[in-house]
Formats: C-alpha cells, sequence, structure tokens
C-alpha cells in the first residue's frame, strides 16, 4: 500500500533503530536519563532557547502550552482550523480551562490584523484573551507557512498587549525546509514551541517543547500531571536525536513530492479544489463529484492507495520518506482516474 495518510506513519530508519538498541538510559523523572539530556540540550540550542522537554506527543505539547500561559477562564486565540481546536479532544477547555476564539482565515494563516478585533480586556464581562496560538505549518490549511514578518508581528504587538504566544510547530522542520529560515529565526519571538520528531523526522515517538528555563521546568510538572513521565526514555530519545541530525535534509523531497502529486492530479478546477503544496501535504475538496469521502477512500484503497478524510468533503495526503517519488506519481494518477470517471 501507498500510505499517505500522515507522515506519522513512517517507520524507524535502521540508524534509529541502532540508536535506540544502544542507547544509555536512566531515570527520565528522576532527570537521570542521559540521551534524554542530551536530546533536551540539542533541542533548546537549535532553537534559540533556555530549555526544552521530551514529551510522548504533540498533542501533549499543545496543552502544556496553552496551560503555562493560561488561567482558568481566560481566552486562547487560534485560526478556526487549527489543530488545538479540532483534532486535540478539547484541551484546551479540559485541560486548561480555556475558551478558543477561533478566527477565520482563508488559508490557516492568522494575520495581527485578524487577531487584534477579537483581544478581550480583562473589564469583569468578557472571557479576557490570555494568548494568540500560532500554527506553521498549518495542518488544514494545506501545509501552509506564516512569512516570518507576520510571525514577527504577531509576536511583537501580542506582547505589547501582554499576551503570550504559543508556536504549534508540529511540522517546524517542514517550515524551516520550505522557507530557508533557520528554526531558531522561526520561532526566535514565541513564549513556547511545540514540534513533532515523529512527523516528517520520522522518529517513532515523541514531541518537544521549548521556551525560557522557568518556564520548562513548570511545564516538567504539568508533564508528569498528564501521564507524560516516562522512565528509560533514552531509547526512544535516542532515535530523536538521530532524526534530529538526519532527517531535516530530506524534507525538501517530500514537499517535491506533494507538488508533483498535485499536478498530477491535475483536475478542474470547476470540479475539484486542490492547494498548491507549500510543504508536505496536499488536500483536496470531492464536494463536485458526488462522492462521499468513505466511497471515495474505499475507492483509493482498493487501488492500493491509502489517504484520509479531514472534515467534510475534504481529502488529505501527505508525504514522507517512506513513500517514494515513483509511488507519489502512482496515486497522483490514481485520484485523477478516480476524479475523472
Amino acid at each position: 500500500m501507498i500510505d499517505l495518510r500522515s507522515d506519522t506513519v513512517t517507520k524507524p530508519t535502521p540508524a534509529m533503530r541502532r540508536a535506540m538498541a544502544e542507547a544509555e538510559v536512566g531515570d527520565d523523572v528522576y532527570g537521570e536519563d542521559p540521551t534524554v539530556r542530551r536530546l533536551e540540550e540539542r533541542v533548546a540550542e537549535m532553537l534559540g532557547k533556555q530549555a526544552s522537554l521530551f514529551l510522548p506527543s504533540g498533542t501533549m505539547g499543545n496543552t502544556i502550552g496553552i496551560k503555562l500561559h493560561t488561567r482558568h477562564g481566560e481566552e486562547v486565540v487560534c485560526d478556526h482550523r487549527a489543530h488545538i481546536l479540532d483534532w486535540e479532544m478539547s484541551m484546551t477547555a479540559w485541560f486548561s480551562g480555556c475558551l478558543a476564539r477561533p478566527v477565520p482565515t482563508e488559508d490557516g494563516v492568522l494575520r495581527w490584523s485578524d487577531i487584534e478585533p477579537v483581544v478581550r480586556p480583562r473589564t469583569g464581562f468578557p472571557a479576557p484573551t490570555a494568548m494568540v496560538n500560532i500554527e506553521h505549518p498549518h495542518n488544514m490549511g494545506g501545509g501552509t507557512l506564516f512569512p516570518i514578518e507576520g510571525i514577527e508581528t504577531i509576536c511583537d504587538h501580542a506582547h505589547e498587549r501582554g499576551l503570550k504566544v504559543h508556536m504549534d510547530g508540529a511540522r517546524l522542520f517542514n517550515a524551516v525546509a520550505a522557507s530557508g529560515e533557520t528554526a531558531a529565526r522561526i520561532v526566535a519571538k514565541t513564549d513556547s514551541v511545540m514540534f513533532c520528531l515523529s512527523k516528517g523526522l520520522g522518529a517513532p515517538v515523541g514531541s518537544m517543547l521549548a521556551g525560557d528555563a522557568a518556564t520548562m521546568a513548570e511545564a516538567r510538572l504539568y508533564r508528569k500531571r498528564l501521564g507524560g513521565g516516562m522512565r528509560q526514555a533514552g531509547i526512544l530519545a535516542a532515535a530523536g536525536l538521530v532524526a534530529l541530525e538526519a532527517s531535516p535534509r530530506h524534507l525538501s523531497d517530500d514537499h517535491s513530492n506533494a507538488r508533483l502529486m498535485a499536478e498530477r492530479i491535475g483536475v478542474d478546477p470547476a470540479k475539484v479544489l486542490i492547494n498548491k503544496p507549500q510543504t508536505n501535504i496536499v488536500i483536496f475538496d470531492i464536494a463536485k463529484t458526488g462522492l462521499l469521502p468513505a466511497e471515495f477512500l474505499a475507492r483509493l484503497k482498493s487501488s492500493g492507495i491509502l489517504a484520509g478524510s479531514v472534515g467534510g468533503s475534504r481529502i488529505r495526503l501527505v508525504t514522507h520518506y517512506d513513500v517514494s517519488r515513483q509511488d507519489c506519481i502512482t496515486a497522483g494518477d490514481a485520484i485523477a482516474s478516480l476524479l475523472k470517471a
């Protein structure tokens, strides 16, 4: 099967497996796992932050990031298709006790001009705004990117208002590969940032949360509350270290493959709306084909292709290092034939 459901389906490379087998470990809850410590130090260095924290998942990272910057009864501004809003089981409300204030955008990219009108003061009537969530790249926007000036403008104006900024950078290194900006430059003005080791970077498990030292010390306590205290976690962190060093150079290939696949699909825009991939995500809308998503996906599966439905009549394809360029040509042509039929 050509599996395009997500870049989370990647398998660990032989180098990752070797590193896992040979990892030096200790009890990370006691702060004694040397491999976890090396990973956290390396991530902090790469992002230009004081400290970072190894976590089981990106959802946990975003949950903790929001909790760190808010109190119960406050609001979090995000895009109307943000991952924290639609795909993380309402953890903003469940764990942090906050409301999400979704802002409609065309492509998932927030601008300060979108945010400013919904910022709510502490007057005793509305729920006050506490933070802004930036998702870069934006998953449901089709892997879209914020311009670096836009990120900095949001951070500057938010900080002037006393608001914190958390970046959901699940695919941060895809943004690095696509934009040419360093990870440190992209996240420089954010108060916290999360990225996943287990998506395009290909590690089997894990995400990272980074910020200043005091904030990350508090984050460690929230990780424990959420059940994220993993003992001999160096076995997992070892794969993360390999992923950080070896995988980023291949991400531009994933982006090129996504663009090729979108071109091969090449449907009439009057029939199917499709994004122009900036990173490794292709999203298209089959509403005008008369097919239900489940029927469309079943037909694709019978052709040896796995894809995902992401709400309504939208279908998502995600490239990664376990699908080749030829796989993407095959998938694109199969999808084009199905849509034409």
